[in-house]
């Protein structure tokens, strides 16, 4: 398997997801991987607050810090 690292600043990318007016936010993992890499998307995740889920190879994230409820 390759690897495909962005050698650039990851804010710009960031910016785009966290930017967005919608309270829900879907990427695929490797998205993520090949622009910023998942420990990367998974700090910025938790100094906001915010919620992550992994699911069908997507991230998806609550955009929000209130609590979630699984219902089923």
């Amino acid at each position: 398997m390759t690897r495909v690292f962005r050698i650039s600043s990851p804010a710009p990318w960031q910016n785009q997801i966290f930017g967005t007016k919608s309270d829900i936010v879907r990427r695929s993992i490797s998205s993520v991987e090949r622009e910023i890499g998942r420990e990367a998307l998974e700090l910025e995740v938790r100094k906001r607050g915010f919620h992550m889920i992994e699911a069908a190879g997507q991230f998806i994230i609550i955009c929000s810090p209130d609590p979630l409820r699984v219902i089923c």
